[in-house]
């Protein structure tokens, strides 16, 4: 741990050292001045954008904003620059290749009005847009009207190909082995659990990258790929920012301020949330058990009703220096810290086997939970001569602490006493740390070809301590048969290389990655330890051919792989019901799969189709079974005190169960009627084939052989449409349903929702008022028939009601439609060689 904790101060002077190597004496800054004025009316133009460009290296772009009186001045260094002024619906006034040595004033600049782009501008920032890349697909987030005030995972549940569960669980094309990864790297913010990427706010996503099947380049983790959340990070000149407050029904209200001030040398950039909710939520079971000879025996209904209140706080402060203009430093701390109160109020009813009811109880979990989290990153960049040829170093600190207290109490309706109080004690936290660094290097005709290679060290330390037992005066009486502390360790080293080349129309990318895990599993109490290490090798290929401009295919494979950690290995039982428990499996083997996938794009002027197929065929999938554990919670009767009623207790649990094959395709389409409207429709359908037998002993010692083989085809479609309405109203609905799908021993029902929101831009568009509404039926539910030998169960589960939102948001030194705009009205696609 002292190694590690040494390792970022050794990166640290490394990168300075490398980056301040003598070059010079440094040149004094240079001022550039002037005013722009409308041609037509000789009015002074403020929020006009000046940009300066490096010619030496063109990702080096500096600049300011007219004041009031249309002037700029900009500080900058000695050198040769492209100058361009702009400003939305006029003609961009240009200067090529001008070599500055000393301040100048570039006097008055008059620009003159677009009469086209009046008629055909289109908004981006207000819409989210996609570029396809030779492996993966990038969702520019923007500022879609129905997750104002909410969070990642708002985000994610409209991104196409990606779905969220009514309990938050992430899927790519309906497979929840996903990667999640914040600004490209593993880390602690994406949470323990479900609920962690909850608390990171929507307002703090700057785009999303979907990759379905990515390169060597890539970590290994996730069969069904990665989605890469990209944190915002202000490049825009000059001090701007914005304010965002938010109210809504169920209780949720909050604040989002995101601040930048960008100089020549340094940028500066920062957002900051705060958000409290008081979210309701419900379930229903109804339960049958059987004897060995399928007779009923009896039932048990459960009526649960959830109420999550917390107060969230999140910070992303950044420093950006330019040491030259090819080395720079970026800087930035994440902190994120959030506490609440969770209830869970469960109403039993048993009956005989004739449904004549029997006893009645009440369950109540009060939950106090706190978590903590930080993250602080340095990255290192080093471009070169050549265009694309460039170092990037990159370390990562971070650390979450989550505590769970929960307090259970139980009583049975018609008895004078209350049965003993509960206590479970979940104390997890994580240390994550990242090392990495990529070369790239471009080469042959016109850089047409690139090597490209890397490491990455990954140190991860998981620790959960529970205690679980009966409180006894205020003191917790310790179960040791429920009570257990848990390590994971798992330390993966991890190099690649990939070679690419595109020759006139036709590209290819081949790589080859190895990884080097390093997996420890102890439970304390117990003195079980398991240390289980690997070496395996993922190759990728990616081919693409480029019919024209508007028409692209491409087919690639890649080799993945699914780690179990979080609840997966988690082998402490939840103790909300006792009688229908959850707990984890600390000696799951990881996934492998083989993924392949053929993408097709073909773009016309209003119209845009993007579709793909892909086959995935996967070795040890984690499955979740429900067996009878041999306990039974006994209940006595009120009414016959000599027959207590007796239900027994069913605990769900991952496996390595089988092999499973998916194949499906996916289409999107994108329709631009005219400007400013909008009109997207998914649909992803596939076919999965699950292969595998299960043998365990139960609880009468007899050995059970089950054969869990399932052939599920489903499906998932998602519909938006934004389109404008009288008096500069601008409207989105986004409607979603996911068709009916089976596992192993679960059957689920289809699920129907719908969001729509309303928008309008106020104080000559400085400020922008929206109301959404999330779950517009109250329809989202979970419905599931779950059978075993002896018990079948029928349950409904709803994580969030409708949930209704109004925000205000105001832009200073920044207009809405000055910072982002596009020529085309639609979704922007691009093909690119790259594997980023």
């Amino acid at each position: 741990m002292k190694k590690s904790f040494l390792l970022p101060f050794f990166l640290m002077a490394f990168l300075m050292s490398f980056s301040q190597r003598p070059a010079g004496q440094r040149q004094e800054p240079i001022t550039i001045t002037g005013t722009v004025y409308d041609k037509d009316s000789n009015q002074p133009l403020e929020f006009a954008t000046l940009i300066l460009q490096s010619v030496r290296n063109p990702d080096r772009v500096t600049g300011g904003i007219t004041d009031l009186d249309g002037k700029f001045s900009v500080e900058t260094s000695p050198g040769q620059y492209h100058v361009r002024v702009e400003y939305l619906s006029y003609k961009t006034y240009e200067l090529k290749s001008q070599t500055y040595r000393s301040s100048v004033d570039l006097g008055s600049i008059q620009l003159e009005v677009d009469a086209q782009m009046l008629d055909d501008v289109v908004v981006v920032g207000e819409r989210t847009t996609v570029e396809l890349r030779l492996d993966k697909k990038v969702y520019n987030v923007g500022q879609d009207l129905t997750v104002r005030g909410g969070s990642v995972t708002d985000v994610l549940d409209n991104v196409p190909s990606v779905t969220v569960d009514v309990e938050g669980n992430i899927s790519l094309r309906g497979n929840e082995s996903v990667r999640i990864l914040i600004n490209g790297k593993p880390s602690a913010l994406s949470g323990l659990s479900p609920e962690a990427l909850q608390q990171l706010p929507a307002e703090s996503i700057e785009r999303v990258e979907v990759i379905t099947n990515p390169s060597a380049r890539y970590d290994a983790e996730g069969t069904a790929g990665i989605l890469n959340i990209i944190l915002t990070q202000s490049k825009t000149a000059g001090v701007n920012g914005s304010i965002n407050v938010f109210a809504g029904e169920p209780d949720r209200y909050g604040t989002a301020i995101s601040l930048n001030l960008r100089r020549e040398k340094f940028n500066i950039f920062t957002t900051t949330t705060y958000r409290y909710r008081d979210a309701p939520g419900n379930a229903l079971f109804e339960q049958e058990n059987f004897d060995d000879n399928g007779n009923t025996v009896s039932f048990q209904d459960e009526i649960r009703k959830y109420q999550r209140q917390d107060n969230s706080f999140n910070t992303n402060v950044g420093f950006e220096y330019f040491f030259s203009e090819t080395s720079s430093i970026t800087n930035s701390l994440v902190i994120r810290k959030s506490d609440g109160e969770n209830t869970v109020g469960i109403d039993f009813f048993n009956f005989d086997e004739v449904r004549n009811p029997t006893i009645q109880r009440n369950r109540s979990t009060v939950e106090a939970e706190q978590d903590d989290n930080v993250q602080y990153s340095v990255n290192y960049k080093k471009t070169f001569d050549k265009d694309g040829h460039e170092l990037t170093m990159d370390y990562q600190y971070s650390r979450g602490d989550e505590i769970e207290n929960s307090i259970i109490d139980e009583i049975v309706l018609g008895e004078a006493t209350a049965l003993p109080t509960e206590q479970t004690i979940n104390d997890e936290s994580q240390i994550n740390q990242l090392v990495q660094f990529d070369y790239v290097l471009p080469f042959g005709k016109d850089n047409q070809s690139q090597f490209e290679m890397g490491y990455r060290g990954t140190f991860n330390n998981f620790n959960t301590d529970f205690d679980f037992g009966v409180l006894e005066d205020g003191v917790l009486d310790r179960d040791p048969d429920f009570s257990n502390e848990l390590n994971y360790k798992e330390y993966v080293n991890a190099a690649y290389m990939q070679l690419g080349t595109k020759v006139n129309k036709f590209s290819v990318l081949s790589g080859l990655r190895m990884e080097a895990s390093d997996i420890g599993i102890e439970l304390v109490d117990t003195q079980e330890v398991t240390d289980k290490d690997y070496v395996n090798w993922f190759p990728s290929l990616f081919l693409g051919y480029e019919f024209s401009e508007t028409e692209q295919l491409t087919i690639s494979y890649s080799r993945r792989l699914r780690r179990p950690r979080s609840r997966f290995i988690n082998p402490f039982p939840s103790r909300s019901s006792n009688t229908n428990l959850f707990q984890g499996n600390p000696d799951l083997d990881p996934t492998f799969t083989n993924a392949f996938d053929l993408g097709y794009l073909k773009r016309w002027e209003k119209f845009t189709l993007t579709t793909s197929g892909y086959l995935n065929r996967s070795t040890g999938v984690f499955q979740f079974i429900t067996q009878e554990t041999g306990d039974f919670v006994e209940i006595d009767n009120p009414d016959d005190p000599g027959n207590p009623v007796l239900v027994p207790v069913q605990a769900r649990t991952p496996i390595n169960l089988a092999t499973d094959s998916r194949y499906g395709m996916e289409f999107t389409s994108t329709y631009t009627p005219k400007r400013n409207w909008r009109l997207t429709w998914n649909l992803n359908l596939f076919q999965q084939q699950l292969r595998g037998d299960y043998t365990y002993t139960n609880f009468q010692n007899e050995v059970i052989t089950q054969n869990f083989d399932a052939d599920n085809f489903t499906w998932f479609t998602r519909f938006s449409a934004k389109i404008p309405l009288p008096a500069s109203i601008d409207f989105q609905s986004n409607l979603f349903y996911r068709g009916p799908n089976k596992d192993a021993q679960n059957s689920n029902k289809g699920i129907l929702s719908t969001n729509l929101a309303f928008s309008k831009d106020l104080i000559e568009d400085k400020a922008t008022i929206s109301l959404n509404v999330s779950d517009l039926f109250n329809s989202r539910k979970r419905r599931t028939e779950t059978i075993t030998n002896t018990v079948s169960t029928y349950s409904e589960f709803q994580w969030r009601e409708r949930q209704i939102t109004l925000s205000f948001l105001y832009r200073f030194n920044e207009q809405q439609n000055q910072r982002n705009r596009n020529g085309r009205g639609g979704q922007e696609e691009e093909f690119e060689f790259e594997g980023t």
